[in-house]
């Protein structure tokens, strides 16, 4: 049986889809290099840039060159916040110097406690007043940053009648008064004669006083001090407006009410 035309078709056939096999297979091979290559150089490029990107051993993240770890974005709020920051700083730093420096508040002095043991009326050779007074004074410097230096002695002048008879000292030039604190001073003082001007209408006065057995007593406080960081020099000046009940000297306990003395009015700047 000869071959036809069948028999040629079918080889034919046969051999056009080994060609189609055999170029197939060409195609996936070259396929496959080619994507092996591709993928080799982007893992080689990607390496490089990691080791650009790395910072140097021992370095922090925090500068363009080194800092692939930080974000542009996340630097700049950092940058913002800091500024933000200062500037709050600045302005609570201004605050605290403006309420500590700026603002003057007065001190307040109270007479906690006073006593009077003597007080007798001389009227030869000249009229006199013979007595002795204690009493205690707290005074109170309520700055919370400035504190208080006297630049001259604080004085406490003794007055009846609106005359005075003493003058007594309560501090010494160059004392300090801290800030928040409550200076308390003890004034033990008398005489057997302190001359006063009272004429004639202050001898009725004591007499009058005299049969009650209570003395109306001023304490007269004045003082010229400086203030930290403050350049001008404040004058302190206030009244202490007592009665006091006639006692003798071995009585221990003394009923006194407690007196707040009142400030004059502060000078400019004071």
């Amino acid at each position: 049986m000869s071959d036809g035309p069948n028999s040629q078709g079918v080889n034919n056939n046969v051999g056009l889809f080994i060609g189609v096999l055999r170029f197939l297979h060409s195609a996936t091979t070259f396929a496959q290099t080619s994507n092996s290559k591709v993928n080799s150089r982007h893992h080689h490029h990607l390496i490089q840039d990691l080791n650009r990107e790395k910072p140097p051993a021992g370095t922090m993240c925090g500068c363009d060159d080194c800092c692939g770890c930080i974000s542009y974005r996340t630097r700049e709020n950092i940058k913002y916040g800091c500024i933000c920051f200062g500037v709050v700083a600045v302005v609570v730093v201004f605050a605290v110097l403006l309420a500590a420096y700026a603002f003057l508040r007065h001190v307040s002095i109270i007479v906690e406690d006073a006593s009077l043991t003597r007080f007798a009326l001389l009227t030869t050779p000249a009229t006199a007043l013979a007595y002795n007074l204690s009493l205690s004074l707290n005074v109170r410097n309520p700055n919370w940053a400035m504190s208080i230096k006297n630049t001259e002695p604080f004085e406490a002048a003794y007055k009846f009648d609106g005359q005075q008879f003493d003058r007594v000292q309560v501090s010494d030039k160059g004392d300090k008064h801290p800030p928040r604190k409550t200076m308390v001073y003890r004034l033990d003082s008398g005489s057997d004669g302190a001359l006063v001007s009272l004429g004639n209408a202050g001898v009725v006065e004591y007499k009058k006083e005299n049969e009650t057995g209570v003395f109306e007593v001023e304490v007269a406080l004045t003082r010229k001090v400086s203030y930290t960081a403050r350049y001008t020099k404040c004058k302190i000046e206030a009244t202490c407006k007592l009665k006091l009940k006639l006692v003798k000297p071995e009585t221990t306990t003394v009923v006194f009410e407690k007196v707040k003395c009142k400030l004059e009015k502060a000078e400019k700047n004071c």
